[in-house]
């Protein structure tokens, strides 16, 4: 689905959460709350680096950003909004969002250490053949959550302290990672 069928999506879903199993666990509906906030935060002030955006602006090649993701995401409220922006800075990139636990699952074929971690992001040339994979955060920010897990913090607390880490980046390494894969 593109993007903004993603967000209309996710809306649908805090309007009728009734119509989404998943949704009607009401934790799962809390995150889902929160993290429309956040999208929302981040499409209103995240902006790519003017470096960033010379970058993409400079690929010639058709591009599908295959995002999987879903609502429920903390990581996904952070990264997702920004992967859209920057995606969107060129017209040679298609954005595809594709859910976690729907049809096809396709997280099957992009695991992290055997789990099925999102957002993941894989980027295909136009013949459909995989360029790069990212995911499913920035690696700084990966380094303190499975430090904070190997100390055996409550995970509230690492949720907290991650926020604290996405809110202090505002997307400065997301864009460098990035930028890092599509020149190798």
């Amino acid at each position: 689905m593109t993007f903004e069928n993603y967000l209309q999506q996710f809306e649908d879903i805090l309007n009728h959460p009734e119509n989404h199993p998943a949704y009607q666990d009401d934790e799962y509906y809390q995150y889902t709350k929160m993290n429309w906030t956040r999208m929302g935060r981040w499409l209103k002030r995240f902006e790519p680096t003017s470096t960033f955006e010379q970058f993409v602006e400079s690929i010639t090649e058709k591009q599908q950003w295959i995002i999987i993701t879903e609502p429920w995401c903390g990581d996904a409220a952070h990264s997702v909004p920004m992967l859209a922006k920057m995606a969107s800075k060129n017209p040679n990139i298609r954005v595809d969002i594709q859910l976690r636990d729907s049809a096809p699952f396709l997280i099957d074929s992009y695991l992290t250490n055997g789990g099925k971690s999102i957002p993941i992001l894989v980027i295909r040339n136009g013949q459909g053949q995989d360029l790069a994979v990212w995911g499913p955060r920035p690696q700084a920010c990966q380094e303190l959550f499975l430090k904070m897990k190997a100390q055996g913090a409550d995970f509230s607390e690492i949720k907290e302290e991650i926020q604290k880490w996405y809110n202090a980046d505002k997307g400065t390494e997301i864009q460098k990672e990035i930028q890092a894969l599509l020149e190798k």
